[in-house]
């Protein structure tokens, strides 16, 4: 498995915004498939879960205070698999 870079973002606080998550997923492709200028598009899957997955888990965990059992009825998923995540992303403090 390729080495985990978390994604480079600057929190907004309170940013609000129109456009539908889908939107700007789809636009940011569109701008790094152009930005390739010929090169090849390679792991592009694990590229855009990853850069969505990490801001996900911060999000739900703060808004969770930390309780992981909380934070995993909110996204739906066993706390075990919020664990692994976690500790993926260096997010188990």
């Amino acid at each position: 498995m390729n080495s985990l870079k978390k994604p480079s973002f600057i929190p907004i606080e309170n940013e609000r915004r129109k456009t539908p998550l889908c939107a700007c997923v789809s636009t940011a492709l569109e701008v790094y498939f152009k930005d390739l200028d010929g090169h090849e598009a390679k792991d592009v899957y694990n590229m855009v879960i990853s850069e969505v997955e990490y801001p996900l888990l911060v999000a739900v965990m703060k808004f969770a205070r930390g309780n992981q059992s909380k934070a995993s009825e909110i996204l739906g998923i066993n706390r075990s698999t919020l664990r692994k995540k976690l500790m993926k992303y260096g997010l188990n403090n």
